[in-house]
């Protein structure tokens, strides 16, 4: 079974903007859960610019839900996840002033500091991920840093589907990346502006054992509903 991760980041977003507490991030956690995802992603960043550290101590502490915890590698964020537990961690790329993830973390100029953290995280039997580019050179970096998994970073194929653009070379080089991870004992999971017609397309390779989106299932949402557009994602991710 392919897995599908539901990052609920943006229901944070809806709450902050009143500066209230509804809608309630840990029960829409739950929820995902009863409509069929596999696992939740949160992505803790440094500003708190949607989920905060409440959100990251209750949901951690949902026996029935299983935590994707996305940070950087900035050493308080990896005491945080040491504290807290979640299930998994995913180390991300961050800057203060992007809008959202632009793409694959640094490896080369940021090994030291991102070994640290992932030798810290699997000290504490958290299982880690690295978010990165389609690159074979950062899947070799991934193995030798010791994470688990490498999430790759679907940013670039995504737009050309949507602009209509030829992505059919992007494709292979996902997919070469993603048979050699595979080899190597690498988990693949895959990442960052899905939504139907690209997971459709993604899904033909057979190594991507995870799927985490957000921005899109949230958006459908607002007209679908959260159950219908996770029942629609597990459907084409599990369909011969």
């Amino acid at each position: 079974m392919i897995k599908l991760g539901v990052n609920i980041d943006h229901i944070a977003t809806v709450r902050n903007a009143r500066g209230e507490d509804h809608p309630y991030p840990y029960l829409m956690a739950k929820y995902s859960m009863d409509s069929g995802a596999n696992s939740i992603t949160i992505h803790l960043r440094e500003d708190r610019r949607h989920i905060n550290d409440k959100d990251l101590k209750i949901i951690s502490s949902l026996k029935k839900v299983p935590l994707n915890l996305e940070i950087s590698s900035n050493p308080k964020m990896i005491k945080l996840a040491i504290k807290f537990k979640p299930n998994y961690v995913c180390i991300v790329p961050e800057k203060r002033q992007e809008i959202t993830t632009e793409g694959g973390l640094n490896l080369i100029k940021n090994k030291k500091k991102i070994k640290f953290a992932v030798n810290k995280l699997n000290s504490s039997s958290i299982r880690t991920s690295l978010f990165i580019n389609p690159s074979i050179k950062d899947i070799k970096l991934s193995k030798n840093i010791g994470a688990k998994c490498v999430e790759i970073h679907t940013g670039k194929i995504s737009n050309l589907v949507k602009k209509n653009k030829k992505y059919h070379k992007e494709f292979l080089n996902i997919k070469k990346c993603s048979i050699y991870a595979n080899s190597i004992g690498l988990e693949v999971h895959a990442g960052h502006g899905l939504d139907y017609k690209t997971t459709k397309i993604l899904k033909k390779i057979k190594q991507i054992k995870e799927y985490n989106i957000g921005h899109f299932i949230i958006g459908e949402s607002i007209k679908y509903g959260l159950r219908n557009v996770i029942k629609k994602f597990k459907t084409i991710l599990n369909k011969n």
